[in-house]
């Protein structure tokens, strides 16, 4: 039997593609310098990728797009418990 072209359908995403657009976005705006951190935008511009993909998770989380829940660290599972 010859391998389907679809074979990747079977593997479920782990991101919406309105998710993808939302991070790429938040991207976007870091690289113009438009992308704020903190509550309201008073925690000052963006500085690295990795906080504005954060940041664009955090968005997509917020409108309720199809993401994976945070990580959580040992710690706060440790603390949740008590």
């Amino acid at each position: 039997m010859a391998a389907t072209k679809n074979s990747k359908s079977t593997k479920e995403r782990k991101y919406s593609e309105a998710a993808s657009k939302t991070i790429s976005s938040a991207l976007h705006r870091a690289k113009r310098g438009t992308l704020k951190s903190g509550p309201a935008g008073h925690g000052g511009t963006v500085k690295s990728r990795e906080q504005a993909i954060a940041i664009g998770l955090s968005e997509a989380r917020e409108k309720g797009q199809k993401v994976p829940p945070r990580k959580t660290t040992a710690k706060k599972k440790a603390s949740k418990k008590k």
